[in-house]
C-alpha cells in the first residue's frame, strides 16, 4: 500500500508565498514523476508542476516564473515553492506520483488535497 500526505496549504495575502510537501510512503519499488494539480472551485483539476525522476520539470504557464518544484529523492518527497501568489492560484492542491510497487508495474496514486486561499 502505498500513501501520499501533503501539507503546507493555508491562508495567505496577494503576494506572498506558501510551500507544499508531498511524501510518499509505503512499499516503493521506484519514483517516478511526481507533480501539482489544482483545483479551483466549480473548474476541472489541472497541472501546476511536474519533476521526473531525473530533475526534468515542466510548469503550467501561470507557474512560470513564480512557482518551483523540487524533489527530495532520499525522502521521497517533492515541493511546491509558490512565490508571488495571486487570487487565481486558489484551490484545492494535489500531489499525484507514478511509481512502481514492483520491477515491473507502474502505479499512479493522488494525496488527499491541501487547501490554498489567497485573499486580496
Amino acid at each position: 500500500q502505498v500513501q501520499l500526505v501533503e501539507s503546507g496549504g493555508g491562508l495567505v495575502q496577494v503576494g506572498g508565498s506558501l510551500r507544499l510537501s508531498c511524501a510518499a510512503s509505503g512499499s516503493i519499488f521506484s519514483l517516478n514523476a511526481m507533480g501539482w494539480y489544482r483545483q479551483a472551485p466549480g473548474k476541472q483539476r489541472e497541472l501546476v508542476a511536474v519533476i521526473r525522476s531525473g530533475g526534468g520539470t515542466n510548469y503550467a504557464d501561470s507557474a512560470k516564473g513564480r512557482f518551483t518544484i523540487s524533489r527530495d529523492n532520499a525522502k521521497n518527497t517533492v515541493y511546491l515553492q509558490m512565490d508571488s501568489l495571486k487570487p487565481e492560484d486558489t484551490g484545492v492542491y494535489y500531489c499525484k506520483a507514478e511509481l512502481s510497487t514492483t520491477p515491473s508495474n507502474i502505479q499512479y496514486y493522488w494525496g488527499q488535497g491541501t487547501q490554498v486561499t489567497v485573499s486580496s
